[in-house]
This record gives structure tokens, sequence and C-alpha cells, in this order.
């Protein structure tokens, strides 16, 4: 029995194994046969196979000194054998005079092009052809190792969703013939901006979860965060790309301090900065030192300003302002047009604040956006209004469908009293 005891323990080892090192190497793995199957829905499928046989063989031979490499190389060959077989047939339909379309050749090699099989997926899974939602399903599958149940749960959506947003978006990029490249000249600014705006949009909804019971979504900043790392270190003349890492740096550091011990969301003005990540905020700095005058860069050096501030009333607030102004005409938005009116309110005053905020009343973009009247409450409050304010707090708490933002909305306007 002891030893049947011990082959359990070391089967388990090594499906443990299997998974973490499917894990950590499973987006080089999908991007290594994408590059010769030329369709990352097959090389998904040849990558899970190969997890499978390591699932069959480690436990019976042993953890292989070089796991990554192992399974690298087992999906490598089931990609080739199935281009091979794929050539012999397109042969032997060509003999008796019918065609195939062949696997495509290897593309011309281009003087600007980036070689690197991982930024090619990047690219792919991030393509333009792709919803906003396909992309940010598709990369956290493909990049982030994340499960279609793990995706489902981070947003809150069922797993069939999720698993039909996955397979439609394989399916659009072999029809749509998407290559597996790094886009150059012209075409990649704006195929980067799709990239860069997938990582942000992961990074936002784990910052600052939309719906739910949680303020937070730590797996998705952290997915969103070595995303853009990789990227920064696969694509180091990218300003923009040095622009999105350091803001993320910056937001990921104040983490810890946005929730107190129940979960319960803790406002900017009262966190405790020593909570902050000082290895985060550093690695913000150098980044930002890379950086461009690009949105990604620009609202990264906001968040500079709040890293450089000991207390919050060391802020420098005109600077801020000035910068959310250069924000507004690099990226015309009515949220960053509100963003701006609390710097201003911060640096001004509440009532000069007030007046830009009362200016985005009509936006038709922000008429269920719950910051707006939280916004709102916030300076009326501040000016005394304290009706008004109370209001306005439970206007927005109305809105929101975080469920820990409506309690402190609650909270904010029940503490105005009558």
């Amino acid at each position: 029995m002891a030893g049947d005891g011990s082959a359990a323990t070391g089967n388990g080892a090594a499906a443990t194994a299997v998974e973490t090192v499917f894990r950590i190497e499973s987006a080089r793995i999908i991007a290594g046969v994408t590059r010769i199957v030329r369709d990352v829905g097959i090389a998904e499928e040849l990558a899970q196979d190969a997890l499978v046989a390591a699932l069959e063989q480690w436990p019976r031979e042993g953890v292989p000194d070089n796991p990554g490499a192992w399974l690298t190389s087992t999906a490598k060959r089931r990609a080739i054998d199935l281009v091979r077989r794929r050539e012999v047939y397109a042969r032997k339909l060509a003999e008796v005079g019918r065609s195939l379309e062949d696997v495509p050749p290897p593309e011309p090699v281009q003087p600007d092009d980036i070689d690197d099989d991982l930024l090619r997926l990047i690219f792919t899974a991030c393509h333009p052809v792709l919803s906003a939602q396909a992309r940010i399903a598709l990369t956290l599958r493909l990049l982030g190792g994340l499960t279609t149940p793990e995706i489902a749960r981070a947003f809150l959506v069922p797993e069939s969703t999720v698993a039909q947003r996955i397979v439609r978006a394989k399916r659009t990029l072999a029809q749509a013939r998407v290559p597996f490249e790094v886009p150059y000249g012209q075409d990649r600014a704006e195929r980067l901006s799709s990239v860069l705006e997938v990582v942000y949009l992961v990074f936002n909804e784990g910052y600052s979860a939309t719906a739910g019971a949680d303020l937070l979504r730590p797996q998705l900043c952290e997915d969103a965060l070595r995303l853009a790392r990789v990227l920064a270190g696969l694509m180091p003349a990218e300003p923009e790309v040095h622009g999105l890492a350091a803001l993320l740096e910056f937001q990921a550091s104040r983490t810890a301090a946005r929730t107190g011990p129940d979960g319960r969301p803790v406002l900017l003005a009262e966190q405790n900065r020593a909570r902050w990540d000082g290895l985060l905020i550093r690695r913000g700095f150098d980044a930002l030192q890379r950086a461009g005058t690009g949105p990604y860069s620009v609202q990264a050096a906001i968040a500079a300003c709040h890293a450089k501030a000991r207390r919050y009333r060391d802020t420098d607030w005109e600077m801020i302002a000035a910068l959310y102004e250069r924000l507004l005409a690099l990226t015309p938005s009515p949220v960053v047009a509100l963003n701006r009116a609390v710097a201003v309110s911060m640096a001004r005053g509440p009532a000069a604040g007030l007046e830009l905020v009362d200016a985005l009343a009509a936006e038709p973009a922000l008429s269920g956006y719950h910051l707006l009247p939280s916004v709102r409450g916030d300076l009326l409050a501040r000016l005394g209004r304290v009706a008004e304010a109370r209001a306005e707090f439970e206007r927005a708490a109305e809105l929101t469908h975080n469920e820990r933002e409506r309690e402190l909305l609650r909270e904010r306007a029940a503490a105005l009293g009558d």
C-alpha cells in the first residue's frame, strides 16, 4: 500500500509540474507552432496535444530536465507532421489534376520586421479584424494562459459566452487569412494601438471591476502587467509601449492600499502610501524615461505625479490638470474631460471643477456613467451644498454595477446626514 501511495504522490507531482510549466510556456509554444501551421486555432490544439502527451509520459518516465523545451519540441514535431501530411495530400490531388491550397510559403523578410514568434502571436491575437471583446478573450487564452472558466469568472460572463468568442475569433482570423507577422511600415502604428488597447482594457477591468462583489481582480492586473513588460522587452524602440508599461507599473503599485482588510474601497486621499509598492514605482519611473508623448505616456506622467507625492496634500494638481489638458487634446473624450475637471477642482477650487462637470452633463457617453454624479457629489459636498451632494451620491450608487463601489457611495451619501 505504501508503494501505491508513493506512486500516486509521484503522479500528482508530475501532473502539477505539467500544468505549471504549460501555463508558463503555453504562449511561446503556441507562437512557435503558429509560425509552422499559420493558424492559431490549430496551433493551440497541437499545444494541447503536447500537454496530453506530457500528462501521459511524465508520471511514467519522470519530468524532463527542461520541461518547457520538451513541450515545445513535442508540439512542433506534431506541427511539422501535420504540414507534411498536407503537402503529401496536395501533391496527390495535383497528380489527378485537382488543386488544393498548399501550406503558405514563408513570408519575405522585411528590413524592419521583428523576428519573434511571441510578438507575432500578440499582434495576431489583437488583430483589428476582431472585436474588442474577442481580442481580449483570445489574448488572455493564448498569451495569458487562462482557461475559459477563468476568463469567464474574471469578466463575470457565462463560460459559453467566452468559449463562443474564442471560437469565433479563431475562425475569423482563419477566414480573413490574417498573416502571422509583426506589421511594418504605416500599418504598424494602427496595429500596435490595437495591441496596447487590449492590454490596457484587461488591466482596467482588473484594477476597477465594472461589476461584481470585488473592486479588484488582481489576476487580470498581473496578466496585463506581464504582457506590457513582454511588449516593452520585445519592442524597445516603441515609446508608447514604454508609456503603457509605466502607467500600469504606477497603477499596480497602489493595489495593496486601494482596499481595506474587508475589501472595501479606500479613496486616494485616504490611502496609506506606505503600502504603495516602491519597486513597482521605481519600475514605473524607469519605463517613463523611455516613454514618448502619446496618450499612454501622458497618463503615465499623471500617475507619476501621484507617485512622487509622499502625502495626498503634496500632490501637484496644477501639473496634473495641465497633463489632462494635453491628454484631452490627444484623445478628446468626455471621460478624460471629467478627470480633468477633478484635477482642476483640486488645483483651483471646487467651483471651477463643478463648472466643467456641469458642462459635461448632456454628454450621451456619460449618461449612465456612475462617476459623473459621483464627482459632482464630491464637488457639491466641498461647496457645502449637502442635499444636492447626497442626491448625486445616491444616483451614482444606482448606476454602478460594482457592489463595493455601491456600498461606498451609499455610505458617503449617508455621512452627509439630512
